[in-house]
């Protein structure tokens, strides 16, 4: 072990202060940082019970392999899509519709129901394809 004798000058320097106090600054910017992102308090006004936002209109057709219709997730005939369509068409002029046809289907039925978009005159219409992943 070897003894410092008083009239040599340290030839170390200890960073371990430093870094104390480079930590500490950091922890008080990161502290300060995220305090002022919080934004401005203010006194909003209370809204009524009914919300003012209509739910969103779009309609989903779904026709599976099998040839059944789907309006959403219910279950319909033809002659139930039009009449259901025309109700929706009476209430809102343009709300768009999707068709969502399986690919094993038969295109006549997807051709059906396309014509009755037609019938009903619905130009915000949407067929639903899926990406094909190279």
């Amino acid at each position: 072990m070897q003894v410092q004798s008083e009239d040599k000058p340290y030839d170390d320097i200890n960073v371990t202060p430093m870094l104390d106090l480079a930590y500490v600054l950091l922890v008080i910017f990161i502290i300060m940082t995220t305090a002022s992102v919080q934004g401005i308090k203010v006194n909003l006004p209370k809204a009524s019970a009914t919300p003012s936002l209509a739910k969103p209109t779009t309609k989903a057709i779904t026709i599976t392999d099998a040839g059944q219709i789907f309006l959403d997730t219910y279950p319909v005939t033809m002659s139930e899509l039009e009449t259901q369509l025309r109700s929706y068409k009476a209430a809102n002029p343009s709300f768009p519709v999707v068709i969502k046809g399986d690919a094993k289907v038969q295109y006549e039925k997807v051709i059906d129901v396309l014509d009755l978009m037609g019938k009903l005159d619905i130009t915000q219409l949407g067929l639903v394809t899926q990406k094909i992943v190279k």
